[in-house]
């Protein structure tokens, strides 16, 4: 039997489903990939829920046709400016001081961890262990075994709000796939582009998408601080959108194929011929102008970010400095001009160690559905195969779960 991992990224503007393969030493090859543009989701959560659940299904049957397996589960990622983190302390007696630190010891340290108050329509989506204090000396990383007759853990907790992770989590299910875990973006971004050493000295990922741009504090080996913030790359286009009087489309390929976030590093010479509203069709305009444009908005992202790093206290411990990724970060000058507003080193960060069909996934867009692809591969939870039930079933499963139900 084949062992298989599977994630689906919901993303504002692309849905990516990804399925490996893991052979028999914990090696992972990329063998279906599904993408497709996102519907029925704005800034990270959904707004439309049949919308959003058909975008996700055609994703899933995309990926399941190049794989030729069908999924039973997957590990999904979350996103939204819902997402809030506080960093809590829990401790527990350890009885059996003779015979070590066990797992279990460690999973009742993390409930009491996880034991804070947070409002009712609130839950807790991750409870990330820091580090560790055995009998008051910290710094521990990995306690199993140790003697101690107390063990304290120092954990990240990250919630969310109820509503918009129950929508997320019936969409899902409507397609007929079971949840293996939720992972917060930014997490799961970390795992496909930072390096053991920017995680050590300390390191801010920026995951620049379409609807939220997603912050992780990485220090020590851990993660410190998350939060999202609700702007991205489709405030780029819509500024463009507005101040060019032309449409979302077309704004958009604009900025795509011609756009820079350095307005200086443009010529005011090139000119672009520019569909716009109205009788007239089309207008010319200069390149700089629309470099002007972008530069504002991304301007003000990272001002965003660069408060976010002050808030959170560990601006002075952050020596590898900015890794970015993201769709936006595919943008001609972003990182000069992160450089510019946050005064730290900057580059631009891709997945790593990629293997199978790996073609369209080495570029920042795809950081998010690489790393939960990765999640999914370190914590060794693999999914059972079967041979693929017709599309019409999968359809008709879907349609059900779609229906209230009658009975009740």
């Amino acid at each position: 039997m084949e062992r298989i991992v599977a994630c689906i990224d919901v993303g504002t503007s692309k849905i990516c489903t990804l399925i490996g393969e893991v052979d028999q030493v914990g090696n992972l090859r990329v063998v279906g990939v599904g993408i497709v543009p996102s519907r029925g989701i704005r800034k990270g959560v959904v707004v439309n829920a049949q919308e959003a659940t058909s975008a996700i299904l055609a994703s899933v049957e995309k990926a399941e046709r190049l794989a030729g397996y069908e999924i039973e589960t997957a590990y999904v990622g979350l996103a939204g400016a819902h997402i809030s983190c506080i960093n809590s302390r829990g401790a527990v007696a350890i009885n059996r001081g003779e015979r070590g630190v066990q797992p279990a010891d460690i999973d009742r340290a993390l409930d009491a961890a996880r034991a804070i108050p947070i409002p009712h329509n609130r839950q807790v989506l991750h409870a990330i262990p820091r580090s560790y204090v055995l009998d008051g000396d910290d710094g521990v990383r990995d306690p199993l075994g140790m003697q101690a007759y107390r063990l304290e853990v120092e954990a990240h907790i990250i919630t969310g709000a109820t509503t918009s992770i129950q929508n997320l989590v019936k969409c899902v299910q409507a397609t007929g796939l079971g949840i293996n875990a939720l992972v917060l973006e930014p997490l799961a971004s970390g795992e496909a582009v930072l390096t053991d050493i920017e995680r050590e000295m300390g390191v801010v990922l920026v995951d620049m998408g379409g609807g939220t741009t997603d912050i992780a504090i990485f220090i020590e080996g851990s993660i410190w601080h998350t939060v999202v913030l609700p702007v991205g790359g489709e405030q780029i286009t819509h500024d463009i959108a507005v101040g060019l009087r032309t449409p979302f489309e077309v704004a958009e390929e604009l900025k795509i194929k011609y756009g820079h976030a350095c307005s200086r590093s443009v010529q005011v010479e090139d000119l672009l011929e520019v569909a716009a509203f109205g009788e007239g069709g089309s207008q010319r305009i200069s390149r700089q102008f629309l470099a002007q444009i972008i530069e504002a908005r991304v301007e003000e992202i990272f001002e965003l970010v660069y408060q976010e790093i002050k808030r959170s206290g560990y601006d002075g411990l952050l020596p590898a400095g900015i890794v970015l990724c993201g769709g936006s970060a595919d943008l001609a000058g972003v990182r000069d001009a992160a450089r510019e507003v946050l005064g730290l080193p900057v580059r631009i960060g891709v997945p790593h160690d990629l293997r199978g069909l790996v073609d369209a996934l080495g570029r920042p867009a795809f950081a998010t559905s690489v790393g939960l692809l990765q999640w999914g591969l370190r914590r060794d939870m693999v999914q059972n195969v079967r041979p693929r039930r017709s599309e019409g079933s999968r359809i008709l499963g879907w349609l059900r779960a779609l229906l209230p139900d009658r009975s009740v």
